[in-house]
């Protein structure tokens, strides 16, 4: 047929225009900066977690190879294998020979900064829960403090205050390895989960740690907070969280109005009340 042949060269030219134009987008919007202080392959990890966690990259699915993200980011393939094995570290990626990476199952976990997931839970029971921060994120030095891994040293020092309809039930006055933590000052972190800014921000999780229990009485300012007299007796948990390879990167007291809730805890299948 007359004119098939050019016509269809027209087509195929139109369709490598088409594919190098959709190739050029992609790579405009995951470009990566080479002049920012984070490293490359910290700032790819940081793009594919995103994707992961918008559902990008569903559980189980498989990512593009080494070779793909190279050509779609535009750097070289070990700052890929660097951002790979970081996401494999941290439990998001699985390698498996001779098929490529693949997106891991999200594990089933706790909030380890609150209390055995404490604000979950009143939510399972259907009421509504707010937390308020209680003032600016800031470097503090601690004195008297003999329980607190950071006394006579400076440590990032937050509170925040959990209520549940309306009524406060809970006091927490967290400590933050001024190092593991830098900068986390100036993170908004209004409504967001402590766990998960460690994780996704500073690629930190807890790798142990341990608790107490007593009775104690807050401060004016802590009753004040909690709508309580500096003479009711409160349930304090002290909480003590290791990552690898610091120690007692974190301290946190709760202090528990006991008065509205009871505030239970089940180890090994028994529920400690």
């Amino acid at each position: 047929m007359p004119g098939t042949r050019h016509h269809y060269r027209i087509c195929l030219d139109n369709f490598t225009n088409y594919t190098h134009s959709r190739l050029n987008i992609t790579r405009k919007q995951t470009m990566l900066n080479p002049d920012a202080p984070i490293p490359l392959y910290r700032q790819l990890a940081d793009q594919l977690i995103a994707k992961i966690r918008a559902g990008e990259y569903p559980s189980g699915s498989r990512i593009l190879s080494e070779h793909q993200l190279a050509a779609v980011h535009g750097i070289g393939r070990p700052t890929i294998r660097q951002a790979i094995d970081l996401l494999v570290r941290k439990g998001l990626l699985v390698r498996r020979r001779g098929s490529g990476t693949y997106v891991c199952e999200p594990p089933k976990e706790v909030d380890l900064f609150s209390l055995d997931g404490t604000s979950l839970s009143f939510r399972k029971k259907g009421f509504a829960v707010e937390t308020r921060l209680l003032g600016p994120v800031g470097l503090k030095t601690l004195q008297g403090a003999a329980d607190n891994p950071f006394n006579e040293r400076q440590a990032y020092h937050l509170a925040r205050l959990t209520l549940v309809a309306g009524e406060p039930v809970l006091l927490e006055r967290i400590y933050l390895h001024p190092e593991l933590f830098a900068g986390i000052d100036t993170i908004d972190l209004q409504g967001r989960s402590l766990s998960a800014i460690a994780d996704e921000q500073f690629y930190l999780r807890p790798v142990g740690g341990k608790q107490s229990f007593r009775i104690g009485y807050a401060s004016n300012e802590d009753a004040c907070h909690l709508q309580v007299t500096p003479r009711a007796p409160l349930l304090v948990v002290c909480r003590w969280l290791d990552f690898a390879p610091t120690p007692q990167g974190v301290f946190s007291e709760l202090w528990c109005c006991t008065e509205r809730f009871v505030f239970s805890q089940t180890i090994g299948g028994i529920t400690h009340a």
